[in-house]
């Protein structure tokens, strides 16, 4: 343990003193947006941030507080660093972010499934503070709608109720705002991809603005037989009829077609060439097929009752529908060519509304300001879903044929239709006294999951009844200090729960997985320059955890297993510095372990022990020969880890550079391209039982952008 805490210390010290060389704040930004709040009070976090540091955000508190006064770890990657790194995807977004591993499954783009602290990220994600709901994990969501996206690490089940306790990845949409502004661009890329986007505000008064939101993509991934054709349609308005009443209205549509590569068998890798492996089909294009459509219908509400006490209500309701059939590989292949092969079949219709309204106000109690909340969370989701397994021919890997490849009926077969509903209430005392800051928060949640599950397996019919209810109470408990000279210490403690969907294969309902974390750490806030600093250490642990396993008659099931525990350092820079630099930086150190179980002694699938990124970019300044030229570029360093829960394939480190480079034509036209993986680097990013999958080779856009 002794190494890479010294490891980490000096690659932060070295971040420290980089960064601390600037003497003044960069001043780009995309839009003239003028002052979006009121002098005095913390600016809004939905609004958008010149530059890459955020100095508040609607994630961890729910109010706004300022991160160096949040005694917990917060990650926010600005609309800015979104587009300056040609980000498309989540993993694309959370590639510099301290804490995760974005892309854990490589090529994948049916779901984000990053790893917050070592624990799997799929069914973390929200949506302007609301939870998106499937059975299988979040889908993938679109990133140029989106005006931020905040991280908050560790449990947080005090504010959020049910979640997995790596953390909340919360994507803001893009906001209506009170003036008049635009863009439109059309890009191409390699591995080909063609896209049309277009972004435009109105305001319509000095009280009613709305924002069209619109994206029309076609790309093909390393393997070029699997195409996705994305289009999405975002509505945001704004209405302040009052000085004390704001109704924002959020909407979206999304329709895609994203199919996962087969991966290849673990037999065949160091066998082949890694680039032949990286682009081999495994499906075929007369069976593989993917319909999915995705509906977000919400409003926000801000009605002020009195100069002190104000009403927030926020609801979503979400419909989303999907058919999927897709191709996977068996591991074995006995002669050194041909590869067994077989089909998932996915039918998935679903629906959740989420309805969260706070009270929050302003009392002081001798020499303690408080700023209360109270808040009641309602959550229903409702899912049937029926998923099979099916045989199908083998493939030859050197001579592949792809002229249908002879689906059986489903060897394996479930089918769940449940309704889960969830009420919490909970209450947050955000305290200042002096220098001191203190965070107390509290929740009880009651939970009912009602419906029935089906599996199939080779005849064997098991059908079982859902009827279970549970409740949970957890909380959070912070306290910080703030410095004169932007320094700021902090210790927490919080928990976390979260009810697990169906049963396994005898029928028995899944109890709910239970987290807790202690966390120590330091932010610090430059007053001579534009930056945030962090460093955390923490210790996380999780009972009653899921786990896959095959029976002694070769079934596959899910049980759960006793306890496992994550712990680890995480050091963040952000700054934007004099003559119009910008920096974005991070390392983490993630020891993991299962304690109990199955398992016991192993580290978490698809967590590496280190991560470390470093991104820097330079916008030349007006007067300059080279003036309205961009240049930018990062290292990404993914550590070694391993692939599955048995800890049966070891995958080597890799390091990874990307580039960009911006050139404004005129003052309303520019030209940008970015590059991915430069070296096109072919490297697996995890293997299981379903065969090997390769991270993202080379990837070039070019974007011709014109703002008004």
């Amino acid at each position: 343990m002794t190494l890479p805490l010294r490891s980490a210390l000096a690659t932060g010290a070295s971040l420290l003193a980089l960064t601390c060389a600037a003497q003044a704040q960069s001043t780009a930004d995309l839009y003239d947006l003028g002052t979006l709040y009121v002098e005095g009070e913390a600016p809004d976090p939905s609004d958008p941030v010149a530059g890459y540091v955020a100095t508040t955000a609607a994630t961890a508190a729910k109010s706004g507080t300022p991160i160096l006064e949040t005694p917990q770890s917060v990650s926010v990657i600005t609309g800015e660093q979104i587009e300056d790194q040609g980000a498309t995807t989540l993993g694309d977004t959370l590639g510099y972010t301290a804490g995760l591993t974005a892309q854990p499954f490589g090529t994948d783009p049916r779901f984000d499934s990053p790893t917050i602290r070592g624990f799997n990220g799929s069914d973390a994600q929200y949506l302007n503070g609301l939870r998106l709901m499937r059975d299988f994990g979040a889908p993938a969501f679109e990133i140029y709608s989106l005006e931020r996206v905040e991280v908050l690490k560790g449990p947080s089940s005090a504010l959020y109720g049910a979640g997995t306790p790596g953390g909340v990845i919360n994507q803001i949409q893009k906001r209506a705002q009170f003036l008049s502004f635009g863009e439109f661009g059309v890009g191409v890329g390699d591995p080909k991809a063609t896209e049309g986007f277009v972004d435009y505000n109105h305001a319509f008064s000095d009280s009613f603005a709305a924002r069209v939101t619109a994206v029309a993509r076609d790309t093909e991934e390393d393997v070029e037989e699997l195409t996705n054709s994305r289009s999405y349609l975002g509505l945001a308005t704004r209405w302040q009829p009052t000085e004390r009443t704001s109704l924002e209205v959020l909407g979206s549509w999304l329709k895609d077609s994203p199919i996962t590569p087969a991966g290849v068998p673990y037999d065949l890798i160091g066998d082949k060439n890694d680039d032949d492996l990286r682009s081999f089909y495994g499906g075929d294009p007369k069976d593989d097929d993917s319909d999915r459509e995705m509906l977000n219908l919400g409003f926000n509400l801000s009605q002020e009752l009195t100069p002190d006490w104000t009403l927030d209500v926020n609801f979503r309701h979400q419909k989303f529908d999907w058919d999927y059939t897709g191709f996977y590989v068996n591991n074995g292949v006995a002669d050194g060519d041909t590869v067994t092969r077989g089909a998932n079949v996915t039918d998935e219709d679903s629906y959740s509304q989420n309805l969260d309204a706070r009270l929050t106000g302003r009392l002081q109690t001798g020499t303690v300001d408080h700023r209360l909340m109270v808040g009641l969370d309602a959550r229903r989701y409702g899912v049937e879903e029926r998923t099979g397994f099916l045989y199908a021919d083998d493939i030859s890997f050197s001579n592949p044929r792809h002229d249908g490849a002879n689906l059986s009926e489903p060897w394996y077969l479930e089918a769940t239709d449940v309704t889960l509903e969830q009420i919490g209430l909970y209450v947050q005392d955000e305290m200042a006294f002096g220098n001191w800051r203190a965070n107390l928060a509290l929740r009880h949640d009651w939970t009912r999951q009602k419906g029935t599950s089906f599996t199939d397996y080779l005849g064997t019919v098991n059908r079982s009844g859902i009827d279970q209810d549970d409740e949970a109470t957890t909380g959070r408990a912070g306290l910080s200090y703030l410095f004169a000279n932007g320094l700021v210490p902090y210790v927490s403690y919080a928990t976390s729960f979260d009810p697990e969907i169906g049963t396994d294969n005898s029928g028995s309902a899944f109890e709910p997985t239970r987290g807790r974390q202690w966390e120590v750490g330091v932010k610090y806030q430059p007053l001579s320059f534009d930056g945030f600093f962090s460093a955390a250490l923490y210790d996380l642990r999780q009972t009653n955890v899921r786990s896959a396993y095959t029976d002694a008659n070769g079934v596959g099931d899910f049980r759960q297993e006793g306890e496992v525990r994550s712990r680890g350092l995480e050091l963040e820079a952000s700054a934007d510095l004099a003559q119009g630099w910008n920096l974005r930086g991070q390392y983490t150190w993630n020891d993991t372990e299962v304690l109990d179980g199955d398992n016991e002694g192993n580290q978490l699938a698809n967590a590496p022990e280190h991560n470390a990124s470093l991104w820097l970019n330079y916008d030349f300044a007006p007067g300059h020969r080279l003036a309205g030229l961009q240049l930018g570029g990062g290292l990404r360093y993914i550590g070694e880890h391993y692939g599955d829960a048995a800890n049966s394939y070891d995958l080597d480190d890799v390091t990874l550079v990307d580039l960009q480079a911006s050139y404004a034509i005129t003052e309303d036209l520019g030209l940008s391209v970015n590059v991915s993986n430069l070296f096109d680097e072919t490297y697996v990013a995890t293997c299981g039982s379903f065969g090997c999958y390769y991270g993202d080779g080379r990837t070039v856009q070019a974007r011709l952008t014109w703002k008004w």
